[in-house]
């Protein structure tokens, strides 16, 4: 058995010898069954995976000038060390870049457990990217790149059309999440950019880098490029756009000279024969390269909360169409049997429906016996009254969606607006919605009021007269109610409304010069369309749009040619754009408008083809608030011919 000291000696001998034992086992597992997974977990542990960013496809006009292209510019990433963020590194970043410390510590606690390189500011200044090389023990886990930002060769120029780029936000992270996207990523916002997002993106490429203990990169272990991304080729035609804006400039600038407020306006050309935009301008605009940079509060405050709007694009937001809508009553009336051709009117300058007068607009004074060339030329209200009165509503309705009004044209851009083509049941949905707005917090006011009233209230006597006082206070809100509700129906004075584009009748730019085109090429309805081509990198060709019809008016030969007859008088005699035209080289078909916006004043509006006897451009001009089409509308759009057409 032995003395007790050598039993404890051989105790501990035999627990050492286990102790051993086991930790064999344990390092033959590690290495012999183990080993290649934790060999590859070390490598893993000093490798780094960096994504290329693969720079966006570019947008071309029609011939080919492009019109948004790319320049690399440096850019600064937080790659996470599987290291607690340094203290004071924030502070040190954000006096560097100049930037807000709580902006730089979110985008930080962002790349926490991405795994992936976060971006923290982009169009660095060199001065700053020396500091960072000569002090990169400093800044763990910062690393320099050159990126690929957004470069627009002609700064303002289409900006609501082509959109803009900027860095994924966290909600359409979110949407995209199934896509590839990460954060850092551009992304378009608006416009062509948002709209074809999906083929102007590319494929980012990705390299392995080494990095030692610290993070520093050591070597590069392999690159895979990235691929850009397709290349859009618009039907723009980028001289028709340049005249479009500079038009749409000048005349907001002579309109705000005479005293007209003329926040905006908006013009569009359309080929008549395929539907292609040859323009789309909006006024005010901006320059998206700002967004490459990042917005300073200032420059943010200004794109965002201006009361002018410059980031809408007016060329597909809804406006009354005013009288530049009288072709589509006067087909309807004509299409319909409910006058002849040589039908006349009597304008005295006024027009009466039972007690109420309506005013033309060339009151006090009238024009006579006029008919429907006339009444075209010099936009006689009164005969559209007549004529509107004598078709109804219904027929006016379905000439005007003939047309396309009252629903989006198709041609892809984010925000455009279908515009409305008033009927009954339209009008009864929108005041009512209008007088519930005003009428139920009135009502809901009251329930509350005498629900506090009446919990406070516990004598019998004194809570029945508060019942009767609610339920007189709800009766006359009812009674107030219902002296308004007389205007849900739809009434006359509706109609004649709509008749000359007032009212609740509503059209886009757009639509308008969509309308004039049909109006021009003999009574086809095209799509209108932006891009003609995608293009991949290696020019293959991806997709190819071109004319899409999608309806014929349903309207007489003869009727067609009269109201084209009438709207090439506009521009002669005593038209209401008569001598804006004089010295092109062609003739010009149009019609003015001036249309009552309430509380707005009065936007100023012309459509018009040309050549008249051959038409190839539809244009649609719309100037808010500025007064009378003829003399702030129709110049933008001899601006626009003339750049065409003229010398």
């Amino acid at each position: 058995m032995g003395t007790p000291v050598e039993r404890r000696g051989r105790t501990f001998l035999l627990v050492v010898l286990l102790f051993f034992v086991i930790l064999f086992l344990r390092l033959a597992y590690l290495q012999i069954w183990r080993g290649e997974h934790y060999a590859v977990l070390a490598k893993e542990n000093c490798l780094r995976l960096v994504l290329i960013r693969a720079p966006r496809g570019e947008i071309f006009d029609r011939e080919g000038d492009k019109l948004v292209g790319n320049r690399p510019v440096y850019a600064l990433s937080y790659i996470n060390l599987g290291k607690p963020v340094a203290p004071d590194l924030i502070g040190r970043l954000a006096r560097l870049l100049g930037a807000d410390p709580a902006t730089i510590e979110k985008k930080l606690k962002e790349g926490e457990n991405s795994g992936q390189p976060v971006r923290l500011a982009t169009n660095v200044p060199l001065q700053a990217v020396t500091y960072l090389e000569e002090h990169h023990d400093e800044f763990p886990g910062i690393m320099v790149e050159i990126v690929p930002v957004r470069y627009y060769p002609y700064g303002s120029l289409l900006a609501q059309v082509l959109g803009y780029v900027h860095e994924i936000s966290a909600e359409q992270l979110k949407a995209h999440k199934d896509e590839g996207y990460t954060p850092g990523d551009f992304f378009g916002q608006d416009g062509l950019e948002r709209a074809y997002e999906r083929y102007l993106r590319g494929q980012d490429g990705a390299r392995y880098i080494e990095v030692d203990a610290v993070g520093r990169p050591v070597r590069d272990l392999g690159v895979k490029p990235p691929v850009p991304g397709d290349n859009l080729y618009l039907t723009i035609n980028l001289k028709l756009q340049q005249a479009a804006e500079a038009g749409l400039s000048k005349a907001v600038q002579e309109a705000r000279k005479k005293g007209f407020p003329a926040p905006g306006g908006a013009a569009v050309v359309e080929d008549v024969h395929t539907g292609e935009v040859l323009a789309m301008a909006s006024y005010p605009s901006y320059d998206p390269s700002i967004f490459t940079r990042g917005l300073t509060p200032s420059e943010a405050k200004n794109l965002f909360q201006n009361p002018d709007s410059p980031l809408l694009n007016r060329a597909i937001s809804a406006y009354p169409p005013g009288s530049t809508f009288k072709m589509v009553t006067a087909l309807a009336a004509l299409e319909s049997g409910v006058i002849t051709p040589d039908f006349v009117a009597y304008c005295p300058g006024y027009y009466r429906l039972g007690r109420h007068i309506f005013h033309c607009w060339i009151w006090p004074s009238g024009h006579g016996r006029v008919d429907l060339l006339r009444a075209l030329q010099v936009s006689c209200d009164v005969y559209f009254w007549t004529i509107g009165q004598m078709t109804g509503i219904d027929k006016i309705d379905a000439m005007a969606k003939e047309f396309g009004f009252g629903e989006k044209t198709g041609i892809g851009l984010p925000g455009e607006m279908a515009g409305v083509v008033p009927t009954p049941e339209y009008k009864y949905k929108h005041m009512k919605e209008y007088l519930d707005s005003i009428f139920d917090p009135k009502f809901k006011a009251v329930e509350e009021e005498y629900a506090r009233k009446l919990a406070a209230t516990q004598d019998p006597k004194a809570k029945a007269k508060l019942e009767k006082e609610k339920e007189q206070r709800l009766q006359a809100l009812k009674a107030e109610y219902q002296s308004y509700a007389w205007d849900l129906d739809w009434h006359t004075y509706d109609t004649l409304n709509t008749a000359i584009g007032q009212g609740y009748v509503l059209c886009t730019p757009l639509q308008l010069a969509d309308y004039t085109a049909t109006l021009a090429n003999g009574g086809i309805r095209y799509r209108p369309f932006l891009v003609r081509k995608i293009v991949a990198p290696t020019g293959q060709v991806v997709a190819e749009f071109g004319p899409k019809e999608v309806g014929r008016l349903k309207v007489k030969p003869e009727y067609l040619k009269l109201v084209q007859r009438g709207m090439e008088l506009v521009t002669q005699g005593d038209g209401t754009a008569a001598g804006v035209f004089d010295g092109l080289p062609v003739k010009v078909a149009g019609k003015t408008g001036s249309a009552e916006v309430p509380g707005k004043g009065t936007c100023a509006l012309f459509v018009g083809y040309a050549p008249a006897d051959n038409p190839r451009l539809a244009v649609a001009v719309v100037v808010e608030n500025a007064g009378h089409g003829g003399s702030v509308a129709a110049p933008v759009a001899r601006d626009i011919f003339n750049a065409y057409f003229g010398k």
